[in-house]
């Protein structure tokens, strides 16, 4: 409800009616419309942050493109929490805005710990990877408004995406090699 209207215009009402519980019930487990609105963007960034660290048993190549595939569908399936996760909802929220910001700093850890095997990074490094996961994000988006490329065909431009950005990493700061199979351009 919150990805298609207004945080202003939806009522405790509303989202208790739309929910089939009694609106007491909300105000015992959240406090507050703002409560519940924070608990259900932190629950569906979780999903997304456990699909991204998930997975280590994986040669690191099979392992990106399962989650990237991961992601990719989390954001088919679940479009309106996606929508909210990624734009910080209706109209600017700055915590809501920090939830996804700390998103992506887990993502951008994780790609570093399997690309370089830690996630304390440079300056250089932490950009270039966090400028990849804004681009995923943004082309998602775009994606499932407009899904005119099967899901396969941009889980593949997305990890190509990502080879190419940790090649560009290594190439203005040799320090963080890219992973071989990046350099295969995979």
């Amino acid at each position: 409800m919150f990805a298609d209207t207004s945080y202003d215009a939806l009522s405790m009402d509303d989202i208790a009616r739309q929910a089939h519980v009694a609106k007491g019930l909300i105000y015992y487990y959240f406090q507050s419309k703002r409560g519940y609105y924070l608990a259900i963007i932190q629950d569906s960034v979780t999903d997304l942050v456990t699909l991204a660290a998930s997975g280590h048993e994986l040669p690191p190549v099979d392992r990106v493109q399962r989650t990237i595939d991961r992601y990719l569908r989390y954001a088919e399936h679940n479009q309106a929490a996606y929508r909210t996760i990624v734009s910080g909802g209706v109209g600017f929220d700055t915590e809501v805005h920090a939830i996804r910001d700390g998103v992506r700093e887990a993502i951008v850890a994780t790609i570093a710990e399997g690309a370089y095997g830690r996630a304390d990074i440079t300056p250089l490094a932490r950009m270039g990877l966090l400028a990849w996961v804004c681009g995923v994000e943004g082309t998602t988006l775009e994606w499932i408004d407009r899904p005119e490329l099967p899901r396969e065909t941009m889980c593949e431009l997305l990890v190509k995406g990502l080879g190419g950005a940790l090649r560009a990493i290594e190439d203005l700061d040799p320090a963080y090699p890219a992973p071989e199979a990046a350099r295969q351009g995979a």
